[in-house]
């Protein structure tokens, strides 16, 4: 009997011991850091808290205010400043073609003794697109009439097996310092004749860049036919040139081209302006021929 109540204290005792403890009133946090040698904390807990105590910072808000409006205020500096000098509307405005503008313009260029109509047209005082209206000058020819070029000479000179990197590569920076050249001359010779007009670079780059067009047909007539086939297509390219560009020239048309020669002044004689008008209207389309040949001889032997 004795045996069985102690049995039943021990028991007892056992039950007490297993009973659960009861929850802790706070969280044990020491856990986080005895992964760490030397007891230190977790990676990322300090800059976890860093950000924490920085957003909730006063002072840290104003500051990153500040900070985001002056890149703000420097971003609309730099779209001020690029738009001063490239418009991005009115580049927008020389590539609004399609295709059938493009193969009527090419066909102009190739043929424009007959065409008619040389007047540009304008819709509420605001010239029409080139799609538009085919007398519009346009930037998407020139720029893939230049890059057919690259390409055209770098087949040329591999036929006649003169083909390397560096000699494609001074080809082509040839042919874009040469229109950059021109474009300059003639913005100078607008300056100095007193020209008044709403012509931009982008008209003057139009009208300097249709010359690839010519060039490409002297160069692929020249590798058909031989050199006397490339002198025929370079005098028929260069004299079609010529036409086009009196035609539509940037500072006057054809049509006003004998009052500008002929048209009396005070003086009875041809006024100052017209004449340096005339000149540098002739001298522009006299130049077409020169930086063509200049640009397309050595490609065809």
């Amino acid at each position: 009997m004795a045996y069985h109540s102690g049995y039943g204290a021990h028991g007892s005792k056992h039950r007490a011991r297993a009973a659960p403890d009861p929850p802790p009133l706070f969280d044990d946090t020491s856990g986080a850091y005895s992964s760490q040698p030397g007891g230190y904390p977790a990676p990322g807990a300090d800059v976890a808290f860093s950000v924490n105590h920085l957003l909730g910072d006063p002072m840290a808000n104003v500051a990153m205010a500040y900070g985001s409006s002056i890149a703000s205020h420097g971003k609309d500096m730099v779209h001020k400043e690029l738009h001063r000098f490239v418009s991005v509307n009115k580049l927008k405005y020389f590539f609004a073609v399609d295709t059938a503008y493009v193969a009527k313009k090419l066909g102009l260029l190739v043929f424009p003794y007959t065409h008619q109509n040389w007047e540009v047209q304008y819709s509420r005082d605001v010239p029409l697109p080139p799609r538009q209206d085919l007398n519009a000058p346009d930037l998407y020819i020139p720029t893939m009439a230049f890059i057919t070029y690259v390409l055209l000479a770098g087949m040329a000179l591999g036929i006649q097996k003169r083909f390397s990197p560096e000699v494609l590569g001074l080809c082509a920076s040839t042919a874009l310092v040469w229109i950059v050249m021109e474009v300059l001359a003639l913005l100078l010779g607008v300056y100095l004749a007193t020209v008044r007009s709403d012509l931009s670079t982008f008209h003057l780059l139009a009208y300097s860049g249709y010359k690839y067009v010519g060039m490409i047909l002297s160069v692929l007539t020249g590798l058909l036919f031989g050199s006397d086939g490339y002198y025929v297509a370079l005098a028929w390219t260069s004299s079609s040139l010529m036409y086009f560009i009196l035609q539509l020239s940037p500072f006057f048309q054809v049509r006003s081209l004998r009052t500008a020669a002929l048209g009396p002044d005070n003086n009875g004689g041809p006024a100052p302006r017209q004449r340096l008008q005339l000149y540098l209207t002739l001298g522009a389309a006299a130049f077409q021929p020169l930086i063509i040949y200049w640009l397309t001889f050595h490609l065809v032997r």
